[in-house]
């Protein structure tokens, strides 16, 4: 006569069966307290944005008279006719307006062409710089490195002047080129950013090119700068964004509207209206529209970004 034992339940293998149901969860207070503490940052963030967005929706004259509305007040769109310059000088003065001319499109195009020289120049020559402190040996390497890094502490307000009395003495004022060249061939964040990411790079394919009679140059144009096109993408986008962002600089060296950019132009509109205030639904617009594509490209490539950031440089 056989006898079968019978096997215990292994709850091991049903892990829902040791899972307590929801009626039965305990309450969370410190989840519940980290949402609400959420929220509260994510509302306070996004306040801002919100109240830029009502007083560009706004007109002036009634902006005073419902200044603790959260809705906009007289909903009206004339102030992103004087940003796009479909507004008479009357028109932008009987709501409010300078009635001072605009050229959009102009400073669009500067900001485009600025930023994107910039970035182009920076992200190319810092990884050439980053490939060097990361792979070449040479005497001093690790100084000159650290006298890089040393020069992130210095705050740009004092370089500002120097770079202004070179540009000055070579007679590129007011032109293109010298607002692009303080910014066009390296900097050290980039450098930084790059090196960390090559140095964690594997030397393997490398060696094998150089076993092959591959010079540095090759190495670098063939092998590493694709297998660094994600980091060297997010540099870009990171690099473009602080250079649409920039004000000072702009506004030291490009003083014509042939040179003026789109940040230096939102001052049109702090301007004294002929009503003695300034335009501030037409600043908030202006500033609005300067904003929306770094916005649109963050929403973008934000994930990536981030993702980029922490990415090691192994595959």
């Amino acid at each position: 006569m056989t006898t079968t034992a019978t096997r215990p339940a292994d709850n091991r293998r049903r892990p829902f069966l040791n899972r307590p149901s929801a009626r039965n969860r305990p309450f969370n207070w410190r989840r519940t307290i980290a949402w609400v503490l959420l929220g509260v940052a994510i509302a306070v963030s996004i306040l801002p944005f919100y109240w830029v967005l009502r007083t560009a929706l706004s007109t002036n004259g009634s902006l005073a008279a419902n200044s603790a509305s959260l809705l906009p007040a007289d909903f009206n769109l004339g102030a992103f006719k004087r940003v796009f310059g479909f507004q008479t000088a009357q028109e932008a003065i009987a709501e409010g307006g300078s009635g001072a001319s605009i050229n959009f499109w102009q400073y669009l195009w500067n900001s485009l062409l600025f930023s994107s020289i910039t970035t182009a120049g920076a992200v190319f020559f810092s990884s050439m710089a980053a490939y060097a402190f990361a792979r070449l040996r040479w005497k001093g390497r690790d100084g000159v490195f650290s006298l890089f890094l040393g020069t992130m502490l210095v705050p740009p307000i004092f370089t500002a002047l120097p770079n202004f009395l070179l540009v000055k003495n070579l007679g590129l004022l007011n032109s293109m080129l010298g607002m692009v060249l303080p910014y066009l061939f390296m900097t050290p964040f980039a450098i930084f950013f790059m090196r960390q990411f090559f140095l964690n790079m594997s030397r393997e394919v490398e060696e094998a090119a150089m076993l092959d009679g591959a010079k540095h140059w090759r190495i670098f144009f063939q092998i590493v700068m694709p297998n660094a096109a994600a980091p060297i993408a997010t540099l870009a986008l990171l690099t473009f964004m602080g250079q649409w962002n920039e004000y000072f600089w702009p506004l030291l060296v490009g003083t014509t509207e042939e040179t003026r950019v789109l940040t230096v132009g939102l001052g049109v509109f702090k301007s004294q209206a002929p009503q003695g205030a300034p335009d501030w639904s037409g600043l908030m617009a202006a500033t609005l529209v300067s904003a929306t594509p770094v916005l649109i490209l963050f929403a973008i490539f934000g994930k990536k970004i981030v993702n980029s950031i922490g990415f090691n440089g192994t595959k």
